[in-house]
């Protein structure tokens, strides 16, 4: 049975209550809007995707649209999921309403919906067909399920994050320095020639280790932060045939580069230990510095805007080069909607954790203040930052 509807409830009637001098005191009706479709399911897939009999149009007809959240509900559960257009639209694990063509399916991204919530149970015969089998009594026909629209536009930041795609083809970038995502980090009490982020110089897996290798080089960089990779990893790097990182594998042997081999959450106490005996050896050796993780996107993204926050950058300074990654790789256009999303959901999550304050305060507070104690806080003490302040404002060039 396929159907939707729009549920008009939650009508407040008027009351009259007599109070002293019989004075009537009114409420005025309160009506709220809820918007739901009803769906049963006409097939199971493979894998476990409910395949529905509401329709793309039936969506549309709604006014619902791509990164809209709905809750839905069958049996005795209750789950959410973002309306999407591709199962790698979530993350994986998680619960997409996706719309293959005009045919609208509820899945889970590389899981098994059917099995896991307990809506059949597939068996597998002797000649690799397959069936789903339902308790005693029930079919696929009895499987129904209610959507409701309660999370408009909620997911639209990560829908439009998850558009984005590159490839690792040289000949698809501008330049050698946007293809190894390589700059000098300006701005602040920042010194010229001080710090530099980028792509792995030692990692070819993206097959851009060699051209930042030779910015590296070319930029007289002394001490590397390496927030990827064990020693043991670097190492490996340096006995693969296509190993072409002289410049990198002399700094390393002459240790001026750091391993962290660090997790990609910030917010980890791991993380941020990782940090701060980071910060420590850049404090300890001669600059200019790098910073690199194997993409120089999240992890560099997040340990640049640390010291450009400690060195007096803007919030706009700080978040306009951490979007660079995003043009570099994506080609995302600066004040497009794709633009202000990553914008949103990144490097404003990162400053206000950084910070400690709601997003809005960001381009009004005092961020090296704010970094400053953000640095205390993960184990550094006053000595070590400020001679790391003191490194960051030579001028090296």
């Amino acid at each position: 049975m396929k159907r939707y509807f729009l549920i008009i409830s939650m009508i407040v009637l008027a009351l009259c209550l007599t109070v002293s001098c019989a004075t009537k005191v009114t409420t005025e009706p309160v009506i709220e809007e809820v918007i739901a479709l009803d769906s049963s399911v006409s097939d199971i897939q493979k894998y476990g995707n409910l395949v529905l009999t509401i329709t793309k149009s039936d969506m549309d007809a709604i006014g619902a649209e791509y990164g809209d959240v709905f809750t839905i509900s069958f049996g005795s559960e209750v789950v959410e999921a973002p309306y999407c257009t591709s199962y790698s639209d979530v993350d994986l694990g998680n619960l997409v309403l996706r719309n293959d063509g005009e045919t609208m399916i509820l899945a889970i991204n590389m899981g098994d919906f059917a099995t896991t919530y307990g809506i059949a149970t597939k068996v597998t015969n002797a000649d690799k067909t397959y069936q789903w089998v339902f308790e005693e009594g029930k079919k696929l026909e009895d499987v129904t399920l209610s959507f409701v629209l309660t999370g408009k536009g909620e997911y639209r930041d990560q829908y439009l994050i998850h558009q984005l795609s590159r490839t690792n083809e040289r000949a698809d970038y501008s330049s050698d320095a946007v293809f190894a995502n390589f700059r000098e980090i300006e701005g602040g009490n920042l010194g010229s020639g001080a710090l530099y982020r980028s792509s792995s110089p030692v990692n070819n897996e993206i097959g851009r280790a060699k051209y930042a290798d030779a910015f590296v080089k070319e930029n007289g960089v002394k001490t590397v932060m390496n927030l990827a990779d064990s020693d043991e990893a670097i190492l490996g790097y340096f006995a693969e045939e296509d190993f072409a990182s002289p410049y990198y594998k002399s700094l390393y042997e002459n240790g001026s580069v750091i391993a962290l081999n660090m997790g990609v959450s910030f917010k980890t106490r791991e993380f941020q230990a990782g940090l701060a005996e980071g910060f420590t050896f850049l404090a300890n050796n001669e600059g200019p510095y790098l910073v690199h993780c194997n993409e120089g996107k999240d992890r560099a993204g997040f340990t640049s805007a640390v010291l450009s926050a400690l060195m007096g950058l803007s919030y706009e300074e700080i978040a306009e080069d951490y979007m660079t990654t995003y043009e570099n790789y994506y080609h995302v256009e600066k004040g497009s909607e794709q633009y202000e999303a990553v914008k949103r959901s990144n490097i404003d999550s990162m400053l206000t954790f950084i910070a400690g304050v709601e997003a809005s305060e960001l381009p009004n507070v005092d961020l090296a203040a704010k970094t400053e104690e953000f640095l205390t806080a993960i184990g550094m003490d006053k000595a070590t930052i400020d001679t790391l302040k003191a490194n960051l404002s030579k001028n090296y060039k």
